[in-house]
């Protein structure tokens, strides 16, 4: 199972928010490339990072940030918020990111997503698929969309899609375990490679999604709040 330290950014800080409340936000460092220099020192194998205002908004808005972690670290990173066009793919991808994560534009154009796989590959565009009680939500979480979450995932398989990070929204920065009901049906009933996100806050959380077969699991703040060892969690884990 992968792990993945989590690095949030809105106007250019590692922040976490809760259950995706963006009036709800912690700021954790001013100097998002010293977290993700940090989590490479403790021997993470990749780095997962979200540009919270470009979710919001729709487009690229932390580009100068992140431009500077994917130079500086050398693990590949992975990266989502507001890519929505084949355009802004390749734009990430040309900075050196190691794959794109599509949210708002995989709830609500399937065919979006097999031409963005048909183009650069099942290995660099994977799909986000963030629900709150099953139903998945679009543009920084602040719609919902018509899909539950395994119907959109079923959509996915189905467009090429080979990887989706299922992220808990009620759960998400609330440190309370994640949802490990939805997570499980996702990986039982499609066969894609889950990546869990959203409550993980403890080993015995990770060592219950490993039990579930889940191909990687996000830890955000419970790293920031100390409750898990990233050095440990990776020579437990990985």
């Amino acid at each position: 199972m992968k792990i993945f330290p989590a690095i949030d950014i809105k106007n250019g800080q590692c922040v976490r928010l809760r259950q995706g409340n963006f009036n709800d936000v912690y700021v954790y460092s001013d100097v998002p490339l010293k977290v993700a220099k940090e989590w490479e020192a403790c021997g993470a194998s990749y780095i997962h990072i979200v540009d919270l205002d470009g979710a919001l908004v729709g487009h690229s808005v932390n580009e100068k940030v992140i431009k500077e972690i994917v130079k500086n670290v050398k693990i590949p990173v992975q990266l989502g918020g507001g890519i929505r066009s084949i355009k802004d793919i390749e734009q990430k991808l040309n900075l050196g990111i190691a794959r794109v994560i599509i949210g708002t534009k995989a709830a609500t154009d399937a065919g979006f997503m097999k031409e963005a796989i048909d183009i650069f590959g099942p290995d660099r565009v994977i799909a986000g698929i963030d629900a709150k009680d099953g139903i998945v939500a679009v543009e920084g979480w602040e719609k919902l969309s018509h899909y539950n979450a395994v119907s959109l995932a079923m959509e996915m398989k189905k467009a090429g899609v080979k990887t989706v990070i299922y992220t808990d929204i009620a759960k998400d920065g609330m440190l309370q375990g994640p949802n490990l009901h939805y997570t499980a049906e996702i990986v039982e009933k499609t066969g894609l490679n889950v990546i869990a996100s959203g409550g993980i806050s403890s080993l015995k959380d990770l060592e219950v999604l490993k039990e579930i077969n889940v191909y990687g699991a996000i830890i955000g703040k419970a790293l920031y709040e100390n409750k898990i060892n990233l050095r440990k969690a990776i020579s437990m884990f990985e």
